[in-house]
């Protein structure tokens, strides 16, 4: 399955070979027969060379208009996290958002080619649906469907749950034949939503999560859990895996952690029940079919928060959103967040390596910080724009490094840190160097508190003999 999407059979992006940003004019199309202005599918091919000219979408560290986003490495080797908000993503009124944390010795390229593929895969298969609906004389997909619109509720459900299948099967797929990625014993979690108008799409494996802030009848915010976390002893899950020949089980030394292991070895170890890749588990259990669930948005829906499992084993529901909610500026939500998981990692597991941690915070109402909010903290917002408006650098094992907000202005006041005692008062003024070595995968190596995979089977990808 190639990584790209059409809506044309002619491009008017001639600059596209030679690097350069793309026009806006390249991203207009014939929808629904006639020519619209504003953006929605690509006149031209996209491709994965072009994607970080797209213009509203972020995967790096930095904000957008209705988000902010923001990863950070944690002690077990390369970040193997990634996320992505991708505004404008078919239209004015939809936003795609993600967040995937790989792992395995290839992990982070598998979360990393995750990210890029599986929202082109997600517009190929509405295209053709869109195609098909032209060539019948059917509804046109608009941003904010309504009943009224000749297009039913259930209908419009019933179409993103096929596309979030589709897409996911042809995302694995193109893994498992991959010809530069070893994905047998690596792989990757996904938690992937899509915003259209009131309407919330969510499609996830593995175990990242997604929940949302939203104020109850007395104006007070709650967290509401919007994924369930697919892990390997979950009634469901634990059966089809053992009907599989599959095991589950957890070790002595780790007895809430429970893990998929081959059934002739103790191995790998995976500590959750779907992901892409870990094709040495496809066979017996694991699969890459993911959740889907449909959720109608009000107006005491505040954001949404998409985070990997470093910032869940630290920080519960409740923790998050109100950390999320008091943040001083919309913008620092998700650096402040990430800032109070580590924190909580070195309180309440000093001997443990901290995991990765990738966050998305979705602000429902489209709104974002005033110019008046940085100047606040003394930094402009054309600062904090231009940490994520420019080109990912390139490294030399060909990975995207990610960009970095400053990290030299207070966050928060010492009467907002009592309020909720999560957020830290001050940002570091150096982040801790990592040595080169380290910067190999080595989620095996050294005291964790909780590695996705315990050890590499023993075996090359031939079966064994019965």
């Amino acid at each position: 399955m190639g990584c790209c999407v059409s809506t044309s059979s002619r491009s008017t992006c001639s600059s596209r070979s030679r690097g350069e940003a793309v026009s806006p004019l390249c991203f207009e199309i014939r929808f629904c027969g006639t020519k619209r202005t504003k953006r929605t599918f690509s006149d031209h091919v996209i491709t994965l060379q072009n994607l970080p000219f797209v213009p509203n979408r972020i995967f790096t560290n930095g904000k957008s208009r209705t988000s902010c986003i923001f990863t950070q490495q944690g002690r077990k080797g390369i970040n193997q996290d990634a996320m992505i908000v991708w505004e404008d993503f078919m239209s004015e009124d939809v936003t795609f958002c993600g967040v995937f944390d790989g792992h395995g010795p290839q992990g982070h390229l598998v979360a990393r080619k995750v990210r890029d593929a599986l929202p082109l895969k997600l517009l190929s298969s509405m295209h053709s649906y869109q195609l098909r609906q032209n060539g019948t004389g059917g509804a046109c997909l608009k941003g904010n469907l309504k009943k009224s619109d000749g297009f039913p509720e259930d209908r419009l459900n019933c179409l993103w749950k096929e596309t979030f299948m589709k897409s996911y099967k042809a995302m694995d797929k193109e893994l498992r034949s991959h010809p530069n990625l070893d994905c047998f014993c690596s792989g990757s979690t996904a938690v992937t939503v899509v915003k259209q108008g009131p309407n919330l799409f969510m499609g996830y494996i593995g175990d990242s999560r997604a929940v949302m802030g939203s104020k109850d009848s007395n104006g007070s915010m709650v967290a509401i859990q919007l994924t369930v976390d697919l892990k390997p002893d979950l009634p469901r899950e634990a059966e089809r895996i053992k009907k599989c020949k599959g095991r589950v089980f957890a070790l002595q030394d780790e007895p809430e952690v429970p893990r998929v292991w081959l059934p002739f070895d103790d191995a790998p170890g995976l500590a959750m029940a779907r992901a892409f890749g870990d094709f040495c588990l496809k066979e017996y259990g694991v699969i890459s079919i993911p959740e889907f669930s449909h959720r109608l948005l009000t107006e005491r829906d505040q954001f949404i928060v998409l985070a990997s499992d470093g910032v869940w084993d630290v920080l519960s529901n409740e923790e998050v959103v109100e950390i999320v909610s008091l943040a001083p500026t919309r913008s620092s939500a998700a650096r402040i967040l990430v800032d109070s998981a580590a924190r909580e990692w070195k309180l309440k597991y000093p001997t443990s390596k901290m995991d990765d941690c990738a966050v998305v915070c979705l602000f429902l109402d489209g709104k974002m910080d005033t110019e008046s909010d940085y100047e606040e903290q003394g930094l402009s917002s054309a600062t904090v724009q231009s940490n994520h408006s420019g080109k990912a650098i390139e490294t030399d094992d060909g990975q995207k490094s990610e960009l970095y907000l400053p990290r030299n202005f207070m966050v928060s006041s010492s009467e907002e840190s009592d309020s909720y005692g999560r957020v830290a008062a001050e940002f570091e003024g150096n982040v801790d160097a990592v040595s080169t070595e380290d910067q190999n995968w080595s989620g095996l190596e050294g005291v964790t508190r909780v590695n996705s995979l315990v050890q590499l089977p023993r075996f090359s990808e031939e079966r064994p003999n019965p």
